[in-house]
């Protein structure tokens, strides 16, 4: 249904559901459907992921109890946009062929956790409720990226410990799995889905982390052993961040205003580790892929995808692209990231079987290349200090100790080194460093006036690059050629003399 006139004012919510094309309504009825899982971070990436396979695993198996409460970490935006459509929004699907829109049914509820801590810990604790998922991107778990476990200096972890109202993950889940406990209300399931490689270790690292700073952990730790699992998983779709147009488009082909529209490639990927405390939706029907080891899978598309992604942006931001998809056509970078995935990345798999990673670096480049997306550079670069690690330092240090050069690994490092220093692009608009450790960033770059002392200072934050890369005999020294180039010659020039050797 077209919008007449520009006139439609009508608000997306279930009394508008009947007016609306077979193809664009929910394929569940949402009013049927009851809170099974409760979401930590419902942003746009879940609601363009996994709040689409459970609505269709719902209506493949016919067990309504899988609806979704979501909850928003500390902003209301989530809860206002999507609480007056009772829980409704559209999936705008764009590509080089145009674009669709679908409402989707799943959502049933939206809290804030800033507001409502205690509402989110008694759903957690719910006999209804037998699966928590999390998507509150890396820097949400307040853990420290070299070591893997819980950052028990982060101001907000110590704020949670000495027992105000939850607002960290791990004290939420901590503080829900307790009550659950005291209640008796039966097994749970927590699966983490975001880009953390053995996501669901990390979780129970930080949970355990957490517990054991309780006065009554030894309890609670033995029931969580027993009655919690935490599956990993790997989650694979690119959902770029929601504009007025996207909006605009959607009231257009729905002729409804839906404030809480998110956008999304038309592919999408999920594999879940099988390990459940008790039920759960039946994903695999609406295409998951439920397996006893995500590992391989998770360790292919963080380093495949997501390297490559960031790689793209940090270089793409510096030659002054604003999207990913001009960036892949732009100053050779789409063969320069090519060449990272074949070259470096590849002999660092363990592909599983009848999996075509050549297929998939190909097919991973259209979807880069997808004009429809809109998907900035600078929103992929955020949060470096977080991705680093698990996006790219992991290949590095795979290379080194196959005794092979992690030239181009090097060299996408160096990018990121200068994004974080530099101010402003090539073409002079800013380049803003949105990141956790951004001040720390700043004040050790701060006297630093050569791309060495820049190099010296940045390779120093244990924090990020461990205590190994900065003392390897390699490393440093391929970091900084790339970063010499990318500061005297510029983007273009330093990716061609990059691939020329």
């Amino acid at each position: 249904m077209a919008a007449r006139g520009g006139d439609v004012t009508r608000r997306l919510g279930l009394d508008a559901l009947d007016g609306l094309p077979a193809a664009a309504r929910p394929v569940v009825d949402p009013a049927g459907v009851s809170v099974g899982i409760v979401h930590l971070g419902i942003g746009a990436f879940h609601r363009a992921h996994q709040a689409v396979f459970t609505e269709e695993a719902m209506a493949s198996h016919g067990d309504l109890s899988w609806g979704v409460c979501g909850v928003s970490q500390r902003s209301r935006t989530v809860v206002d946009q999507l609480a007056p459509q009772d829980g409704l929004y559209a999936v705008l699907e764009r590509s080089a062929a145009g674009a669709t829109a679908r409402v989707v049914g799943s959502v049933r509820e939206v809290l804030c956790a800033a507001d409502n801590a205690s509402g989110v810990l008694d759903r957690i604790a719910a006999p209804s409720t037998r699966i928590v998922t999390l998507t509150v991107t890396e820097k949400g778990y307040r853990l420290r990226p070299a070591t893997g476990h819980l950052d028990l200096a982060d101001g907000e972890v110590v704020a949670d410990l000495a027992g105000r109202p939850p607002r960290t993950v791990a004290g939420q889940l901590v503080r829900g799995l307790e009550r659950r406990m005291h209640n008796d209300a039966g097994p749970l399931t927590v699966v983490c889905c975001d880009n953390l490689p053995a996501n669901g270790v990390v979780m129970r690292r930080l949970v355990g982390d957490f517990c054991a700073r309780l006065p009554d952990s030894p309890g609670l730790t033995e029931w969580i052993a027993q009655s919690v699992r935490f599956p990993s998983t790997m989650v694979d779709r690119i959902v770029p961040a929601t504009a007025g147009a996207d909006r605009a488009e959607v009231t257009r082909l729905l002729g409804l205003r839906d404030e809480g529209t998110v956008v999304a490639e038309p592919f999408r990927q999920w594999v879940i580790e099988d390990d459940f405390a008790a039920a759960r939706p039946a994903w695999e029907r609406a295409g998951a892929t439920l397996t006893d080891d995500v590992g391989p899978y998770e360790t292919m598309k963080l380093r495949l995808l997501n390297g490559s992604h960031s790689t793209l942006a940090y270089l793409g931001a510096l030659a002054g692209c604003e999207f990913i998809a001009h960036a892949v056509r732009a100053a050779r970078l789409g063969e320069l990231v090519h060449r990272l995935m074949a070259d470096e990345v590849r002999p660092t798999l363990a592909v599983p079987a009848s999996f075509d990673v050549a297929e998939y670096t190909a097919t991973l480049l259209e979807r880069f290349a997808n004009p429809a997306l809109k998907h900035r550079t600078i929103q992929v670069a955020m949060d470096g200090s977080q991705k680093l690690p698990q996006r790219l330092l992991g290949t590095a240090r795979d290379l080194l100790a196959l005794g092979d050069s992690p030239r181009l690994i090097a060299f996408a490092v160096a990018g990121w080194m200068r994004y974080v220093s530099a101010g402003q692009s090539e073409r002079g608009g800013p380049l803003p460093v949105d990141d956790p450790l951004a001040a720390r960033i700043a004040a050790v770059t701060a006297g630093a006036d050569s791309p060495a002392a820049v190099c010296h200072a940045l390779l120093g934050l244990a924090e990020i690059f461990g205590e190994d890369l900065s003392v390897d005999p390699t490393f440093p020294g391929l970091v900084l050629d790339g970063l010499q180039r990318l500061t005297r010659d510029g983007v273009a020039p330093a990716v061609r003399a990059i691939l020329a050797t």
